[in-house]
């Protein structure tokens, strides 16, 4: 009996040690990056650029579509930076409305849909400092501005209808446009229809956005971004049946994004 005594107090002995060892080191490592924001925040201060350039992704909720982006920054001074960007999304037409077939069951149809819409967009911001929150959190504000050329990808929209008893896929401007219009249909596409028959529409693009970075003194990226943009393509650019087709696209986004500085 006493041996289990003893073997239980070295054993609560033992981890009592263990948790104050573990919770000295949680402090040694906060007090350690506590330091380094301080050190980093005067370099800053004084001039110094803290870290050279990062590379970052993320993902982008617009308002007419989502993509992703991917984004390599590189510092010119304290308070400036230049961002290199590369964004690829999709844009959805306000008047879309998915449609199920009840008699089969296949994709869904989208009544009047010509083009999936891929914007690709390539381009350059010039990042401006507007001020950190604190130095203890790292906080900061900056807004962006620039812009690039984009590349309208333009996929058909083909629909599964009933030809002479059969089954295929046609788009709008085949020669069986009259079934793409009335049908009888089956279903939507699938992701593997009309990659085969891709246009490309060149254009221009402009995109001013505001930026909270809640990393600024760590190596990591964590931040969110707003703003709005504005393309222009050097044509109409077709995507609905019966609505007026355009060449200016403007839309408002958010993002999130993630990344490493170095």
């Amino acid at each position: 009996m006493r041996y289990l005594l003893f073997l239980f107090a070295a054993t609560m002995i033992g981890y009592t040690a263990e948790a104050q060892d573990n919770n000295k080191q949680t402090k040694n490592r906060k007090e350690q990056k506590r330091q380094r924001i301080n050190v980093l925040a005067r370099q800053e201060e004084e001039g110094i650029v803290a870290y050279k350039k990062h590379f970052a992704a993320g993902l982008r909720l617009n308002s007419d579509g989502y993509g992703i982006f991917f984004e390599k920054g590189k510092s010119k001074s304290v308070k400036k930076a230049l961002l290199f960007q590369l964004e690829i999304s999709e844009r959805k037409h306000q008047k879309e409305e998915k449609q199920n077939n009840p008699n089969a069951p296949s994709a869904p149809i989208i009544y009047g849909k010509l083009n999936f819409f891929y914007p690709v967009k390539l381009g350059v911001q010039e990042q401006f400092l507007l001020g950190n929150k604190s130095n203890k959190n790292g906080v900061s504000v900056t807004s962006n501005l620039g812009g690039g050329l984009c590349i309208g990808v333009l996929r058909p929209y083909e629909l599964e209808v009933d030809k002479s008893g059969t089954r295929t896929f046609v788009k709008y401007d085949s020669p069986d446009s009259l079934l793409f219009i009335n049908g009888p249909y089956y279903g939507g596409p699938s992701l593997a229809q009309g990659w085969n028959n891709l246009k490309i529409t060149p254009g221009v693009y402009l995109k001013p956005a505001l930026r909270f970075d809640y990393g600024r003194y760590n190596e990591m990226i964590n931040a969110i971004e707003v703003g709005i943009c504005g393309e222009f393509y050097s044509s109409k650019i077709l995507q609905m049946l019966y609505n007026k087709q355009k060449q200016f696209f403007f839309s408002a986004y958010f993002s999130v994004m993630f990344g490493k500085r170095k």
